[in-house]
């Protein structure tokens, strides 16, 4: 197992329910692939450093996760199309 973090921004014009709903469904995509969620940090709503989709916010979540080498493959194909996720990052922690 590989331990691995996903930064997620989310739109800001979401009400809470529906960013814990997005989020809640990143954690299953995890789940369902083969990972377990270590923690999830919610940083809350930031200024991005440029204009995205006509936004100028977002709300940044960095989930940790430990997974095997395919489990990012296989969760970004699923938060790509995600309709309230702007921008996504996943990265392999070093040891």
């Amino acid at each position: 197992m590989n331990k691995y973090e996903l930064a997620v921004v989310i739109n800001a014009k979401l009400e809470d329910e529906e960013r814990a709903a997005a989020i809640e469904k990143v954690t299953g995509y995890i789940t369902r692939f083969g990972g377990a969620v270590t923690g999830i940090d919610e940083w809350g709503k930031k200024r991005l450093a440029y204009e995205i989709q006509k936004m100028k916010e977002g709300y940044y979540y960095f989930i940790k996760f430990d997974g095997e080498s395919t489990t990012p493959n296989e969760l970004e194909e699923h938060v790509r199309i995600m309709e309230p996720v702007i921008r996504y990052l996943c990265v392999r922690q070093e040891a």
